[in-house]
């Protein structure tokens, strides 16, 4: 018996398409127009070709703002993965205790980025923030605004405090879905606390912990409201990452064409980073 296809699903998804398309697609397309053009204003457009591609790649800027961009997604995963798998594996898994710590790990991820930015930027201030006071009267000179490592510091914990949450709940439940009836056996065999982690937890957690790490990335290497609001980019240049760059460029200077040939190299690196990333987790996961 020869089996027939019903394709009438796909009229539920084409909303969906046609939504993505509108919201995705077509204004990708007008990115990519202004990325080859030039404007004086008019409505009057002059062809640059690839002129744009190749003064963006050719300039300091964008390269330090590259790498301050890798430097801070590279930092963040190295604190918040660890950091989300302690705090996952110490939670508990019964009782009045999983509903109390679930809502406080979900707290922060309910605050709006431009929020967090405005409550850090008020936290660090030394003259009325909590923390910047409290530095201060112990003799630390902590001054995000004019001091390049304290600016940095300031992010990579504000991130920390926003983002950690994310990992944790993923790793939970990659944890939760653990059978009992590993821990027994391991319990029976005498195997240790690292054993159990090694060889139980952590590979049940190996697809929820790729998803962290994607989300992580992207999320970090994409930032942009928390640094504007709280440093602004600086000071001088030091927290200026290509996303902010990028609205410099676009609305600061209104330099459209270079604005668009900059988003589209930044979306391909973005692109590209999560590609490879998964690539190799996924690869190293199907070699075991």
């Amino acid at each position: 018996m020869e089996k027939t296809w019903n394709n009438k699903a796909w009229f539920m998804v084409l909303p969906v398409l046609v939504l993505v398309a509108f919201s995705a697609v077509i204004p990708l397309m007008t990115v990519v127009n202004y990325s080859v053009q030039d404007t004086f204003g008019n409505n009057e457009f002059f062809w640059a070709g690839t002129d744009w591609f190749t003064d963006v790649l050719h300039s300091d800027r964008f390269w330090d703002a590259l790498t301050r961009n890798l430097a801070f997604s590279a930092v963040i995963l190295a604190i918040e993965i660890p950091l989300g798998i302690l705090i996952a594996l110490n939670m508990p898994k019964k009782g009045l205790g999983v509903p109390v710590c679930l809502v406080l790990m979900s707290l922060p991820l309910l605050i709006p980025w431009n929020v967090v930015g405005t409550i850090w930027q008020v936290f660090g201030r030394v003259d009325i923030g909590l923390l910047g006071y409290t530095l201060a009267a112990l003799g630390i000179n902590y001054n995000y605004v004019n001091n390049v490592f304290d600016a940095w510091v300031t992010l990579i914990v504000m991130d920390i405090w926003h983002w950690t949450s994310l990992v944790v709940l993923l790793c939970y439940a990659g944890l939760v879905s653990i059978p009992d009836a590993y821990y027994q056996a391991a319990k029976i065999d005498g195997a240790s606390r690292w054993s159990v982690f090694r060889y139980i937890q952590l590979p049940k957690m190996k697809r929820v912990l790729l998803i962290a790490f994607l989300l992580r990335f992207m999320d970090s290497f994409m930032i942009y409201t928390e640094p504007f609001v709280v440093t602004g980019g600086g000071p001088g240049n030091a927290t200026t990452f290509l996303s902010i760059d990028l609205v410099k460029t676009a609305i600061g200077q209104f330099d459209l064409g270079p604005a668009a040939a900059l988003s589209l190299i930044y979306f391909l690196i973005i692109l590209l980073l999560s590609w490879i990333f998964y690539t190799v987790m996924t690869t190293s996961d199907a070699q075991k």
